[in-house]
């Protein structure tokens, strides 16, 4: 029976969590695969292939070091998915965008993994992990590039990009490319909102991956993730790459074919050890 270790951070509940990938090993339990989620980095369980699912921007180095102790490990070379690595739209203050822009934030998913970790410690009364996250920032939009305050540009938790929508006569589309070693979905959702969020997603329908992104994807260095993008020009630009997805509750029905075919790419790892 082939078996598999999950590494997960020592302040994270993954069968607790809505990960994508909770629901990716659920697949693999039903097909018979021996499945071990460990926590931190004190225990090494041995195993056919890991895959390391820090719930964290920057992936503490005692983590992957963990890691490269098993055979193989999954998504071993992704070590920081911080906006400033990962985006394709960043500006600087000094560019001569016309267009209007949006601060967004260096963190993953606006810093609610490392939030989520701090009220983890704090209620084992253990000092913040990251004391410098304080709260949520939401997305905030701006006309012109000059409108950004000096305060943004100070703030090294904080990111400026080129606000570059994708219209669609629903409101505004947003791509995201789903991939597990081989196996693949990508599909193009729809919301009235000009920033697009799972929960307020009206429509979706699969699409093809461009492949300037499988490019992008081997350069990170990606074997399980998602990455969120638009057309802009007739290119792709890659605003985001999460290396431990969610499922967003409205999307659960829809994401089912995503995760069985993405619970197929797994299982294919595993048979190759």
């Amino acid at each position: 029976m082939p078996h598999l270790v999950v590494i997960s951070h020592k302040l994270d509940s993954f069968t607790r969590r809505s990960f994508l990938l909770r629901s990716i090993v659920e697949e693999l339990e039903n097909a018979g695969v021996a499945i071990e989620v460990t926590r931190g980095t004190k225990r090494f369980v041995p195993a056919d292939l890991a895959i390391l699912h820090v719930n964290q921007t920057v992936i503490d180095p005692k983590y992957r070091e963990l890691a490269k102790r098993y055979p193989r490990t999954l998504n071993l070379a992704v070590g920081n998915v911080g906006k400033s690595r990962i985006s394709d739209a960043l500006l600087s203050r000094h560019d001569t965008w016309p267009g209007r822009v949006i601060v967004k934030t260096e963190l993953n998913s606006r810093g609610m993994p490392e939030l989520y970790h701090n009220r983890m410690a704090e209620k084992r009364g253990r000092p913040a992990p990251y004391p410098a996250v304080t709260g949520l920032r939401e997305y905030a939009l701006h006309d012109r590039l000059s409108d950004v305050p000096d305060e943004v540009w100070r703030d090294p938790q904080l990111v400026v990009e080129k606000f570059i929508p994708e219209p669609d006569p629903g409101g505004f589309a947003l791509r995201t490319w789903l991939f597990l070693g081989g196996r693949e979905t990508c599909s193009r959702c729809v919301s009235p909102d000009p920033v697009v969020k799972g929960n307020s997603v009206v429509t979706r329908e699969l699409i093809s991956v461009p492949e300037e992104l499988r490019q992008v994807r081997k350069r990170l260095g990606f074997d399980y993730g998602k990455f969120d993008f638009v057309l802009h020009d007739g290119r792709p630009i890659l605003f985001d790459a999460n290396h431990t997805p969610t499922i967003p509750q409205n999307l659960s029905d829809a994401l089912r074919h995503s995760t069985r075919e993405l619970a197929q790419g797994l299982l294919e790892l595993l048979r190759e050890r």
